[in-house]
């Protein structure tokens, strides 16, 4: 019955390897993560080609792994035959570790003789927070609705609709069509979750950013360093994004506007304020004192005892600032386009201050706001085999000479 019908999802776009093995989109009955994160934090970022090598020490281990746990969760036996198809990331993300699951993928469907389904990495995070919705049961959002993807890589604003929905109605639960999305906004440089890993960096704090700064941060003053971010001009006509007219919200109208994003000018802004105040011996000597621990957490005491008040200060202030331009940019876009919902997700949605201040936001304007739980935050694979599953009752499968597509766009 196609209630019961199973999808093992892959996903292998930067420098986790996950396998997950989701019921009908809605119930994931495993979500296996191998993270590379200890490895990569020797360098404070990803380095492409040593993911690439992990995922192929991983991918096998962690599909079985994905297998065993499901059949544990489902009390029988789960096997490659009991699956009704395999879905795997196809981008965007690094060539190198796209290819590493795309190729493991593509050889398991020809050998189980099962069809395989290509996913856009974006929509899986946009799936993430749909998925957990339906699995509790909770009220139904209506459509059209407002996505922030913001993570390491990615800060797009993608406006979400269903060719079988109309405008205000609910989020549908099983549907045999692809969901269509509307980039509506994007960043045009730096990620918010790059300028996290970044500005921690400068700071001499550890890799990935995000947690260190999310954890440091409410030890700081936030108003204590004024941050501003420049107006973005909006892009050419042909790329610009539309203001939606009165009589439909989601239909465009003459004259141009931008709900885009830039980053790299606070990061700029930090490293002149470390500059200004003479704080580089101190930064090194942080850096000194995390390279002799490096089992040190974001939330230890002796973690935040080698930040002196300057630089807790400095830290709130660039997340505060960060936060309040994601917020300010994603509820314009969400006035303006109409959208009876927000869904946001990514590695930065896992963030303290952004999840408080978007729910109080939300709260104020009345719009229902979701987020995923902090497990799919992350980059992982049931969100790939739950964005999988209108393809598959729509029958929408790859190509035989599907390949990894690292620029690869949605909407």
């Amino acid at each position: 019955m196609i209630e019961n019908s199973l999808i093992l999802g892959i996903e292998s776009s930067c420098d986790e390897t996950a396998a997950a093995v989701v019921r009908a989109g809605s119930h994931p009955l495993s979500n296996v993560v191998a993270s590379q994160m200890a490895l990569h934090a020797n360098y404070g970022g990803v380095v492409p080609e040593l993911a690439s090598r992990e995922h192929l020490r991983n991918i096998v281990l962690v599909v079985r792994e994905a297998l065993t746990r499901a059949s544990a969760a489902a009390g029988h036996p789960v096997t490659f035959a009991d699956l009704d198809a395999i879905a795997v990331t196809e981008g965007p993300g690094l060539a190198g570790a796209l290819l590493v699951g795309i190729t493991y993928a593509k050889a398991l469907a020809y050998g189980l003789d099962k069809p395989l389904i290509a996913v856009n990495h974006l929509e899986g995070h946009i799936h993430a927070v749909l998925m957990e919705a339906r699995e509790a049961s909770a009220t139904p959002m209506e459509l059209p609705l407002l996505a922030l993807v913001v993570s390491g890589g990615h800060t797009h604003l993608y406006l979400a609709q269903h060719p079988h929905q109309q405008q205000g109605s609910a989020l549908p639960d099983q549907t045999a069509a692809p969901w269509r999305y509307r980039n509506v906004g994007r960043t045009v440089d730096d990620a918010a979750g790059e300028a996290y890993d970044k500005v921690a960096k400068l700071l001499g704090l550890g890799y990935p950013g995000g947690p260190w700064i999310d954890v440091l941060a409410p030890h700081g003053n936030p108003r204590a360093v004024p941050f501003n971010f420049a107006q973005i001009k909006p892009r050419p006509h042909r790329e610009g994004i539309s203001l939606p007219n009165k009589k439909s919200p989601t239909e465009p109208r003459e004259g141009n506007t931008t709900f885009d994003f830039s980053f790299s000018g606070i990061k700029t802004a930090v490293l002149r304020y470390t500059q200004t105040h003479q704080m580089a011996e101190a930064i090194e000597a942080r850096r000194r004192a995390f390279a002799a621990n490096p089992t040190l957490k974001p939330s230890s005491p002796e973690s935040v005892a080698l930040c002196d008040p300057q630089t807790l200060d400095l830290i709130a202030s660039f997340q505060y600032a960060v936060v309040g331009n994601l917020l300010r940019q994603t509820f314009a876009a969400a006035e303006a386009f109409g959208a009876h919902g927000l869904v946001v997700s990514g590695g930065v949605s896992a963030n303290s201050e952004l999840r408080r201040r978007f729910q109080a936001e939300a709260d104020r304007r009345g719009l229902p706001v979701a987020f995923p739980s902090l497990a799919l935050s992350t980059d992982n694979a049931a969100m790939i085999a739950a964005a999988a599953w209108p393809k598959f009752l729509s029958r929408s499968f790859a190509p035989e000479d599907l390949s990894a597509t690292p620029q690869l766009r949605l909407g």
